[in-house]
């Protein structure tokens, strides 16, 4: 006979691995919107797989996990929730301990994780790059049979145990913007375990696990100290753990779960057969021109993303890729591309979000491949221009230039990057041409006469563009 676990049953958790701001702006307010409408049969718990965020981490654990969420439109119109749903804070410890014994535990359903895109360490051909020390190190760490500080590292050390207890099925969940992350995350993840030589886990997580793929949206900028300072005014709650976002959110997933889920279909989750129109669409109409409007901006000396956004040349170049490249080979779609340009444009005009360029511009040689490349590919095998799709790597290369001499007025992060591979670029005799030819950035089309004119003819737009132009 069927049970209420709803109030039986102790709990389902959804652990979540890296409790950044955007796992809390946009995750837990899912699951707190269900709690609301008096569904709580799932909770939240987290914790970091590095020493990172100690501050946060302790505030939110001092709270029980709670926290203050401001959100803001495009109008300035803002609002205080109080986020509730996350009810374990795990404290780092470099064994992971504590991650572990919840991940194996038989009340876990699901394993979600938030990592960037040089977090999955996979090549273009999906293949684990072992060059990365931090990844070669977790490898050693697994065939020993400790925990490592990488997203595989740690989900082999937990899976293994939740094998040995007998702990049962579980989701692995991404909440990233990497394209068909679920799929890749579990290729890089099989064969991490397999270099390991775990056999039996490896059989284990075959059997037991799925790796829906799934696309997140909400701009989440850095938290301030004024956004704490707004919180306690707005709510009289002095939260150290507050952030804020945007008020548009988004969160769509494939309906592969083999645990269980919560009902996110009651709080406006898209649950779908699959994510593929929606991610590309999110990839190359948002993500895509968000880092060009970054690198335009840099250049030119701004350091907010609206402000780019509302400079009519720098719109326009993010406006017409998005027009005359990206809707052409995304059509037809399930989404009104065009009124989704509009209104990514919109959002990133919002002046409340300040949203730093400096956040935006990170990771470009993960981006290059990931969210810019294939509208290349995909626009010259239709035999069609590149001309307005050429301007962002011209942006990024002009930008990894002004880096080489010194120049960006902020600290550039970027994990996939080699930098004696990208001052070389810089330093070469024609770098175009270099940044052309480099297969991790390009893939199949490293080289190419066709790239290498586009992006010439872009690189010279590029620099009449900031030759033209100065802020104070």
């Amino acid at each position: 006979m069927a049970q209420d676990h709803a109030t039986s049953a102790p709990a389902r958790v959804m652990l979540h691995l890296g409790l950044g701001s955007f796992h809390r702006a946009h995750q837990a307010v899912y699951l707190d919107q269900l709690h609301a409408l008096g569904d709580s049969t799932w909770v939240l718990a987290g914790g970091n797989l590095r020493p990172d965020m100690a501050e946060t981490i302790e505030a939110l654990r001092s709270q029980g996990g709670a926290y203050t969420l401001e959100t803001v439109t495009p109008q300035g119109e803002r609002r205080y929730q109080r986020i509730q749903s996350i009810r374990t804070v795990v404290p780092w410890t470099a064994d992971l301990r504590g991650l572990i014994d919840l991940g194996a535990d038989a009340t876990t359903g699901i394993i979600s994780f938030t990592v960037t895109e040089a977090g999955y360490y996979l090549d273009a051909k999906n293949r684990l790059d072992l060059s990365f020390a931090d990844l070669k190190a977790d490898l050693e760490a697994a065939r020993e049979g400790r925990p490592g500080s990488t997203l595989y590292g740690a989900l082999t050390a937990i899976l293994r145990e939740r094998m040995n207890r007998g702990g049962g099925a579980v989701t692995l969940l991404n909440c990233d913007n990497l394209r068909h992350n679920g799929e890749r995350s579990r290729a890089g993840l099989l064969q991490f375990i397999e270099m390991a030589g775990e056999t039996e886990l490896l059989a284990w997580v075959l059997e037991h696990t799925s790796s829906p793929n799934a696309m997140v949206d909400r701009i989440t900028p850095r938290p301030t100290a004024e956004v704490r300072e707004r919180v306690l005014a707005a709510t009289g709650v002095d939260d150290p753990a507050a952030l804020m976002g945007e008020s548009f959110i988004q969160w769509v997933i494939e309906d592969r779960f083999v645990a269980g889920r919560p009902a996110w279909e009651r709080v406006g989750v898209e649950m779908v057969e699959s994510v593929a129109p929606y991610e590309e669409a999110k990839i190359r109409l948002l993500n895509a021109p968000h880092s060009c409007i970054a690198w335009a901006g840099t250049l030119i000396g701004y350091l907010y993303i609206h402000e780019g956004t509302h400079d009519a040349e720098i719109r326009r170049m993010a406006h017409d890729y998005v027009t005359d490249d990206v809707i052409p080979v995304l059509s037809p779609s399930p989404i009104d591309l065009a009124a989704y340009r509009d209104v990514v444009l919109d959002r990133f005009g919002n002046p409340a979000i300040a949203d730093t360029n400096q956040r935006v511009a990170m990771d470009g040689f993960s981006k290059i491949p990931g969210f810019i490349a294939p509208t290349f590919r995909e626009r010259l095998a239709r035999g069609e221009s590149i001309d307005s799709v050429a301007m962002l790597p011209a942006l990024f290369l002009a930008y990894l230039q002004r880096w080489h001499a010194g120049l960006i007025p902020y600290a550039y992060q970027d994990q996939a990057m080699d930098p004696a591979l990208a001052h070389a670029i810089c330093e070469a005799a024609d770098p175009v041409a270099a940044f052309c030819a480099d297969a991790p950035l390009w893939g199949p089309l490293a080289g190419d006469e066709r790239l290498v004119a586009a992006v010439r003819g872009a690189f010279s737009r590029v620099k009449a563009f900031v030759a033209s132009r100065s802020v104070s």
